[in-house]
């Protein structure tokens, strides 16, 4: 994983980890994937990392739905996930 893509993942732990230790029952999380041409079918850059971060500390994806996600360096696809605890 790439330093930016190991960023995000850190992030998205630690805000899973603040949540979990706040007695938060439900996360919801958007994580933008890494690679903005993408236009074909294939593994969204950075997501699974992330998403795996989350769950291993108690958390378990329920739902994710995609959108596009306009950044700052162009539109790229947002997965909002709805993480519940275990």
């Amino acid at each position: 994983m790439g330093f930016v893509n190991q960023a995000k993942a850190n992030e998205a732990l630690r805000q899973a980890q603040d949540a979990y230790a706040n007695g938060d029952q439900v996360l919801v999380y958007k994580f933008i994937e890494a690679n903005k041409g993408s236009i074909t079918t294939g593994p969204m850059v950075g997501i699974g990392p992330q998403i795996q971060a989350v769950e291993a500390i108690g958390w378990t994806l329920c739902n994710l739905a995609t959108a596009e996600s306009k950044t700052m360096t162009g539109e790229r696809i947002a997965v909002v996930c709805l993480f519940r605890r275990r």
